[in-house]
């Protein structure tokens, strides 16, 4: 039996976003051309009656759950409370209102900040809830926990076919270069771009550049969506503990961390930037290193193709092309 057809109606939570416009494309590509798009002005995730409404008018048969408020250390930090509100309200009603209108099928999105700031590395899938989380953005990661033991819980109490990927650090066309609110990657590259056009003598990056991460180029994550909803059952024996009990988790990474430090490093050099780099020490390094555990995914059929080096050059070259196109600004 085909996990996902062709023909069918596919709603794209988010697809305005980095991750969603990357999914989209990927979607297209493939041949699945019967996709719903709402504007973000024309259903607001975080109204409950609105999405009821928009559930039952339009009747999806599969839900890629890739909306949320998203942002980097300084934001998830600063505005906690908008965090953890605004993205339990849009799980909750997404998720909710697919089940309710039997969706076949429903990809959540979540992020790898759930897992413990000490857990053990390479993270695994079964370290959710071991440990305490990374304080800087414990609000968003308490939602995405939230998200994913609902669509866990519907799965082993209504049969409902939802499956949680848990990406790790992303970054490619589409991604948000604003000046406080960005993540590791784009912030270095406006910071590294602007310094290199204006000729400044040093860019200074946060903390002390120790921390390593894993970072995934989003093209890679929208190639794992796809194949996950084509060929992964959400009753395959690896989504379940060795309890028995559901966990619905496949982790998607690169498999590879990088040091900040050393990813400055790259950045400056594919940027021509010249000068030198600063460390603020009285800025917070987050969690010390966070590699995902891939091995299920690769057990699934699934593995990355773009290297750090290759997917940083993608992402400078779309940002001079925004800029460009006036779509973000220095």
């Amino acid at each position: 039996m085909d996990l996902i057809k062709k023909t069918d109606r596919i709603y794209i939570a988010g697809h305005t976003g980095m991750v969603g416009g990357a999914i989209k494309k990927e979607l297209l590509k493939k041949g699945y051309s019967n996709l719903l798009l709402p504007q973000r002005k024309d259903l607001d995730l975080r109204e409950y009656n609105l999405v009821k409404d928009w559930f039952k008018e339009n009747n999806p048969d599969i839900v890629i759950l890739a909306a949320a408020k998203v942002g980097g250390i300084q934001a998830n930090f600063k505005f906690p409370g908008d965090f953890i509100l605004e993205n339990l309200k849009i799980q909750n009603n997404v998720i909710e209102n697919a089940w309710r209108n039997d969706v076949k099928r429903l990809l959540f999105l979540g992020s790898s900040c759930i897992y413990p700031k000490f857990a053990p590395q390479p993270l695994r899938e079964s370290y959710l809830l071991t440990g305490p989380l990374e304080i800087t953005n414990e609000s968003y990661a308490i939602a995405k926990i939230a998200g994913i033991k609902l669509c866990s819980s519907l799965k082993e109490q209504y049969g409902f076919d939802a499956i949680s990927l848990m990406p790790t650090n992303l970054y490619g066309p589409g991604d948000n270069y604003h000046e406080i609110n960005s993540h590791v990657i784009p912030s270095l590259i406006r910071k590294f771009y602007n310094a290199k056009v204006n000729n400044y003598s040093h860019v200074s990056c946060w903390g002390s550049g120790s921390p390593k991460r894993d970072f995934l180029f989003v093209d890679d994550l929208a190639e794992a969506a796809l194949h996950t909803l084509e060929n992964v059952s959400s009753d395959n024996d690896l989504l379940f503990e060795e309890d028995s009990k559901f966990n619905g988790i496949i982790n998607i990474g690169l498999g590879k961390d990088i040091s900040i430090k050393e990813l400055a490093e790259l950045i400056s050099e594919e940027t021509n930037f010249k000068g030198e780099i600063l460390w603020d020490l009285t800025k917070p390094d987050g969690t010390p290193r966070k590699l995902l555990d891939i091995s299920k995914a690769n057990k699934l059929g699934w593995r990355p193709k773009i290297d750090i080096k290759d997917g940083v050059k993608l992402a400078i070259n779309s940002f001079i092309k925004e800029l460009e196109n006036q779509s973000i600004r220095l």
